[in-house]
């Protein structure tokens, strides 16, 4: 069958103008849409349910007027528990008030726990603000390198925060020994563990996940690999490299008794924006074994 020139030259505008609004759109979702992830996981340290909701990455970022369909959609939920995992502002713009509005309506649906990403650490070194006094003033509890003995929904739990690598003891030299130390002191119990960390790069490669005994750790950073591509996944993610695989989701120890919870999160500073990356917020319900 014959195509002649001009049907041939319609068809590839027909087909580019697709392929520009299909791209614009996932553009578009990728930064105003919200998508909700939920994962079961069973435990013999809980008699019964507890549901976590994770939100990290915020990047100043907004959905819908003082983020109403961020707390909306986790209203919703119906959280025990709300960890909130790094990144809320961004490291060189001098805003907080979004992060703590966020806050201030968060602690009105339950418990909220926040630990330091990369972007607070530098916020504070750009700008002198005490972000954990701020976090702490609109209701939240903030962990770094430190944990809480408390019980929720019935359940006794350690909780936990750390910004930091977190590699097993056994890499000499490379270790931080401030991180080794309080890692040492918070799997030291018979509570259900859960520890924040923003990090998640040495639990999925350098087997952190094996070597310390924390049931559920809870992670960002990554993006998802920030543009996600069919087939492939996320293109590429800090410390891991390009196609690394492994950048969301749920991942187990090698002897399936303990779990890394990485979400995709929800904003972004990166100048690559993301991309068929819908901003997530992870439900995580934690069962007893039957």
């Amino acid at each position: 069958m014959f195509i002649s020139g001009k049907k041939l030259k319609s068809c590839l505008l027909y087909l580019l103008i697709i392929l520009v609004t299909l791209s614009a759109a996932s553009l578009l979702a990728s930064k105003y849409a919200l998508s909700v992830t939920h994962i079961t996981s069973t435990t013999g340290k809980v008699s019964s349910s507890l549901r976590i909701v994770q939100l990290t990455d915020l990047h100043d970022s907004s959905f819908g007027r003082g983020n109403s369909r961020l707390i909306r959609k986790v209203k919703e939920q119906d959280p025990d528990v709300i960890l909130i995992t790094g990144d809320l502002v961004n490291a060189k713009q001098e805003n907080t008030e979004i992060a703590v509005n966020l806050i201030r309506n968060l602690v009105k649906i339950a418990p909220v726990y926040c630990s330091d990403g990369n972007h607070e650490v530098e916020y504070q070194e750009n700008y002198g603000t005490d972000l954990h006094e701020l976090y702490r003033e609109a209701g939240a509890q903030i962990l770094d390198r430190e944990y809480q003995d408390v019980e929720i929904a019935g359940q006794q739990l350690r909780i936990g925060g750390i910004y930091g690598y977190c590699l097993p003891a056994k890499y000499e030299g490379e270790a931080r020994a401030d991180e080794t130390e309080f890692l040492t002191r918070f799997q030291d119990t018979d509570r259900l563990k859960i520890l924040m960390c923003h990090m998640p790069v040495c639990w999925v490669i350098n087997e952190s996940l094996d070597e310390w005994n924390v049931d559920y750790v809870f992670a960002g950073h990554v993006h998802g690999g920030e543009v996600i591509l069919p087939f492939a996944g996320g293109i590429y993610a800090p410390d891991m490299g390009w196609f690394p695989g492994r950048l969301e989701g749920e991942f187990k120890s090698k002897d399936q008794e303990r779990t890394l919870i990485l979400s995709r999160g929800l904003g972004t500073t990166e100048m690559i924006p993301r991309f068929n990356n819908i901003p997530e917020i992870m439900v995580v319900d934690i069962d007893g074994e039957k």
